[in-house]
């Protein structure tokens, strides 16, 4: 499975990863997990807009740091390329829902 970032994703790793050092390895955690069942296996994961190449999924994500999974990461996975790009990570605590916009942006992006 190939792992890709969007550069807003980037930013938002770089900021959360300064408040929760347990961040970097909890991503590389659930890398491995999507990378053996992409689509989730549980309720802590929802598909919010698929296609016939790709679908953008929700995930929570569990961080160490926080003793909970109040982190979110939305990201695409690409099923012929064994392809997924990470799209939005935040906080639950700050931000209620997903970057509709980003998301948006990122289906346009993807079309061409």
């Amino acid at each position: 499975m190939n792992f890709d970032e969007l550069p807003e994703f980037q930013k938002e790793f770089k900021r959360l990863a300064k408040k929760y050092q347990s961040l970097p390895d909890d991503i590389q955690e659930f890398k491995k997990v999507v990378s053996v069942i992409p689509l989730g296996n549980s309720k802590h994961f929802n598909i919010i807009t698929q296609n016939e190449t790709f679908c953008v999924i929700k995930a929570r994500l569990f961080c160490r740091y926080l003793k909970g999974s109040s982190l979110r990461v939305i990201y695409a996975y690409h099923e012929k390329e064994q392809r997924i790009d990470f799209i939005e990570l935040y906080f639950k605590g700050d931000k209620e829902n997903e970057d509709r916009e980003r998301i948006k942006e990122y289906l346009e992006r993807e079309k061409l």
